[in-house]
């Protein structure tokens, strides 16, 4: 029995209104998908790019190299090729240029076969008084519960 992997971005959920979430497979190389399924990877500051050819890229997103790799092991930092069909990106593409979008990876996952997924989300960024509000909710909730807890 394989053991899950499931490589979240917190930060994105305070940080920027999440509109639309996609499921991307992502290409990786032999040690990277060794590393990844290790969980050695970390994508609290990773985005998604489009490129000249309309392929996107994940970029910034850190993968450990691999601890039993030899001189072929991968770069921990290298943008990999996000899998998406031509009409996904698309729709996306055009997204980000009308409306000045950004996409951000929210969770890293392994499927039942044995692949990479990476959920990404369409997101617009909040501003100091969303987050202070977020902040507020999420305190308040905390509360609510301490006090059903103690009922």
């Amino acid at each position: 029995m394989q053991k899950k992997i499931n490589i979240q971005n917190k930060k994105a959920r305070f940080e920027y209104e999440i509109l639309d979430v996609y499921t991307a497979g992502i290409k990786l190389s032999g040690t990277e998908i060794k590393s990844v399924r290790l969980s050695k990877a970390r994508i609290t500051e990773s985005f998604c790019e489009f490129n000249e050819a309309g392929e996107l890229f994940v970029i910034n997103m850190f993968i450990e190299e691999y601890s039993h790799g030899s001189h072929y092991n991968h770069k921990p930092k290298s943008a990999r090729k996000l899998l998406l069909n031509k009409r996904e990106l698309k729709k996306l593409q055009k997204e980000i240029q009308n409306v000045g979008l950004t996409i951000i990876p929210i969770k890293l996952f392994m499927t039942d076969k044995g692949w990479a997924k990476l959920n990404i989300a369409l997101c617009r960024g909040k501003k100091l008084h969303d987050k202070r509000e977020t902040m507020k909710d999420r305190d308040s909730k905390r509360e609510l519960a301490r006090i059903k807890k103690d009922f």
